[in-house]
């Protein structure tokens, strides 16, 4: 290892959040040198992480998910936890930048000793979650944090990229069952581990409980993800830090049904293959764009693509045959 990384390795495991930081930079940074020193200091970290409880939370727009993952933070803090909030921002198409900032969405929290909070900008990633979040996710874990909440944008393929990097899965839904039920995807129920119903409070608090029953009745009809656990739907109100108990307990639950199954090891593995085979195609596709051959090739090929004269499938074909040949 570098000499100038042996510092930050042992102040990440002493949980210092300045040396996370620096950490998850050199891991995002695209310079060559930075990207391999921030890769030699996450084997170091590796036999440090794993033991922490992976949440992805998700939901529409306008659920409140910053509000609830502020108020369950705080929860699991007073109950003598350690969180870490890997909030992945929407990302500027002029700047590149995080939009939103969720350390301003999430004041509280972050002001705590015992948190940890990190927006990342998903810097055009499908889905909204940013490259180096599984990366972020081992820097928590050997930085002592036992729970890792990884929020997405709520947009695109992100429930299925977060649900294959975190242990349990939570969708907030908002108390409107009718509407939502109509227009929400059938796949993101099913990849849901517990579906719970914010804003359950003043008037809305009826609403909520009839969207429970329905949303009781449409998991009848879906197939979970899991054999050794069936998915709950729960309601809370994160304004009024409501229902944060219940959450937990679920959590606890689940972790437990799935550790005397031997699911939960299967489902590690299984999202640490995913991952190796996501970062070969990630590979694959920047030696077959940086090839000196087909850099030559690719103007004139777009261009018939783009006058009709070359169906996308013939130009295609002719790169990939341009690249093997080498």
């Amino acid at each position: 290892m570098d000499q100038n990384t042996v510092p930050v390795l042992e102040e990440i495991l002493q949980g210092k959040r300045r040396a996370m930081a620096k950490a998850i930079t050199l891991l995002e940074s695209t310079h060559p040198e930075s990207f391999e020193q921030g890769q030699d200091l996450l084997e170091s970290l590796l036999p440090h992480a794993g033991k922490s409880l992976r949440i992805g939370i998700t939901g529409v727009p306008g659920v409140g998910k910053s509000t609830f993952i502020e108020a369950f933070g705080l929860f699991l803090i007073e109950q003598g936890h350690r969180v870490a909030v890997l909030a992945v921002d929407p990302s500027s198409p002029l700047t590149g930048g995080s939009i939103m900032g969720d350390k301003t969405r999430m004041n509280e929290l972050a002001q705590q000793q015992d948190a940890f909070i990190r927006p990342s900008p998903s810097s055009g990633i499908l889905g909204g979650v940013a490259r180096k979040t599984r990366e972020t996710v081992l820097i928590c874990e050997a930085a002592g944090y036992d729970i890792v909440i990884v929020e997405t944008v709520g947009v695109g393929q992100s429930e299925t990229l977060v649900a294959s990097m975190v242990d349990f899965f939570l969708l907030l839904m908002l108390p409107n069952a009718g509407d939502e039920l109509q227009g929400i995807k059938k796949g993101i129920l099913e990849l849901a581990d517990l579906v719970v119903i914010n804003k359950s409070d003043g008037e809305q608090e009826s609403l909520a409980k009839t969207a429970q029953a329905e949303y009781r009745k449409a998991l009848h009809f879906l197939s979970s993800t899991k054999t050794s656990w069936t998915p709950q739907i729960l309601r809370c109100s994160a304004l009024e830090k409501r229902g944060m108990d219940t959450v937990w307990k679920s959590a606890k639950n689940y972790r437990k049904a799935l550790l005397d199954s031997g699911e939960w090891e299967e489902q590690r593995q299984d999202q640490t293959e995913k991952w190796m085979w996501s970062l070969v195609e990630e590979g694959l596709l920047k030696s077959f764009r940086n090839h000196p051959n087909l850099q030559k090739r690719i103007p004139e090929l777009q261009k018939s693509v783009n006058s009709g004269k070359m169906l996308p499938t013939t130009a295609a074909r002719q790169l990939l045959d341009y690249w093997q040949i080498g």
